[in-house]
């Protein structure tokens, strides 16, 4: 699969028409669904609008938590599995504006809910280096869409890293802007202090290109933030030498890890290695150091957080209003037995979760405190932002993990080096994961995280390590 700019000038040359395209790409959905399952739904009918933008007549990709009218949109779970929107999402009207071309809706890890692609309710997403292994999510079938070549750039959420870690499992480039910097509305919410909306690609330009496009202030979403008036298409190529970088020590550092697996070596190996590259195009890198205990506490918070916040933005879901009515002869059974249908083991835990976090008695020990050390981490990094252009660290630290695989849930690697970059939805700070090469013939990659409203500084960063590294537009296919 050619990148947006590839394809623009193929159309813009003749060589290939919108149409063509859009059957190519159909074509490859339905012969690769049986075995990756990629989508939810797969358009059949081509239907475009004329634009002059540079994603006219290009197809691509939507995650299926994003409101499509008349497009079966179910957030890939059983409570939903009927639902049909009324309206269209911002970003989607956006999108058909601009003239690009949907070939289907993308299965999601339930209601987002999750990061290994296994929980939807049309089953797993396959990773398409390897079948074997998960491809991350939530936003899994996005990832592999654009990893598999079908269409060249999606769209999705991140709440966590659910856009950046599957980009990097997958191979390709997965961006999310600054809170705010693109509308959420009709973006089914998880978290809404978390959620981002953001793009899956195959190189940093495509992902300035859709940003471009997709920016800017929605009367229908109060946290939308004004178009900054920049063009970050236009700010990739800017010179970078004397920015600064820096990376942490306790996350990165191969010592602090005694009990590190070989693959966990050679990620951290590698990006010491690219830390070498960086300072060789004119970065100045630096590494810090930041309290192990605030860094472990990372996890717990977004999990606190985001579940109390889940469980609120979903109590809508009734069986009463949306999906397939339970049984029962009150209300409250009806409802009880829709919920109990309708939600997968891991939503149900997470419900509770977020219930027994939002009770009045429990509210000052745990919601409360988690946003206390939400707030000393953002500060930490708003500080290290005074002096740093942005961070750069291992988007995982590991490779794509296999199906049957046994992660220690408690140990130093799972808590801290696989979910740092909570902080770039803590922060709401704009965030971008490039593929960093390969490590045991799978692709692992770096995250560059930089301050707020620096969405065009990041990407610049991120254009030029990656054309360094020389891995642009890698993909499977």
């Amino acid at each position: 699969m050619k990148t947006i700019m590839e394809l623009r000038a193929d159309l813009d040359n003749k060589k290939v028409t919108s149409e063509e395209l859009f059957k190519e790409a159909n074509k490859k959905a339905h012969e690769y669904q049986d075995e990756y399952n990629s989508f939810v739904t797969i358009i059949d009918e081509y239907k475009k609008n004329e634009s002059d933008s540079l994603i006219n007549g290009i197809p691509y990709s939507l995650k299926d938590n994003i409101s499509t009218k008349g497009i079966l949109t179910t957030s890939s779970s059983n409570i939903l599995k009927d639902y049909i929107p009324v309206y269209d999402a911002t970003v989607y009207k956006k999108l058909k504006n601009a003239g690009a071309v949907l070939v289907g809706k993308t299965v999601l890890d339930e209601l987002a809910m999750g990061g290994t692609g296994t929980t939807a309710n049309t089953g797993i997403v396959k990773n398409p280096w390897d079948k074997t292994r998960q491809i991350g999510g939530s936003s899994a079938g996005s990832a592999a869409s654009v990893a598999l070549g079908i269409t060249p750039f999606s769209i999705a959420s991140d709440t966590g890293d659910s856009i950046r870690k599957p980009a990097a499992f997958g191979g390709v480039v997965g961006f999310k802007p600054t809170y705010g910097r693109i509308s959420r509305y009709g973006l089914f919410a998880f978290a809404s202090s978390l959620d981002h909306v953001g793009c899956l690609t195959r190189c940093v330009e495509d992902c300035a290109i859709v940003t471009d496009i997709l920016k800017g202030k929605d009367e229908r979403d109060m946290t939308s933030l004004p178009d900054d008036g920049v063009k970050y298409h236009d700010m990739l190529k800017n010179d970078i030498k004397g920015k600064k970088l820096f990376y942490i020590k306790e996350i990165t550092d191969k010592e602090l890890y005694k009990d590190a697996s070989e693959e966990t070596k050679k990620v951290l190996d590698k990006f010491k290695e690219t830390i070498d590259k960086c300072k060789e195009l004119g970065f100045i890198v630096e590494e810090v150091s930041i309290d192990e205990k605030l860094l472990k506490a990372i996890y717990p918070s977004y999990m606190t957080i985001s579940c109390a916040e889940a469980t609120s933005n979903n109590s809508n879901l009734t069986g009463i209003i949306f999906g397939p009515r339970g049984e029962g002869n009150t209300i409250n059974d009806i409802m009880f037995d829709a919920r109990t249908k309708g939600f997968s083991e891991l939503i149900k835990r997470r419900f509770i979760l977020g219930s027994y976090i939002l009770l009045k008695e429990n509210q000052e020990r745990l919601f409360k405190n988690a946003q206390r050390l939400r707030r000393i981490i953002v500060n930490k990094m708003n500080d290290l932002f005074k002096e740093y252009d942005a961070m750069i660290l291992p988007t995982s630290g590991g490779v794509a993990p296999k199906f049957d695989s046994d992660i220690d849930r408690m140990s130093d690697r799972y808590l801290i080096l696989e979910n740092h970059m909570a902080i770039g939805n803590f922060g709401g700070y704009p965030s971008i994961t490039i593929p960093n090469g390969f490590v045991d013939d799978m692709p692992i990659g770096i995250n560059i995280t930089g301050p707020q409203f620096m969405d065009g500084e990041v990407l610049n960063i991120a254009y030029k390590i990656e054309e360094h590294l020389g891995f642009k537009g890698l993909g499977k296919e």
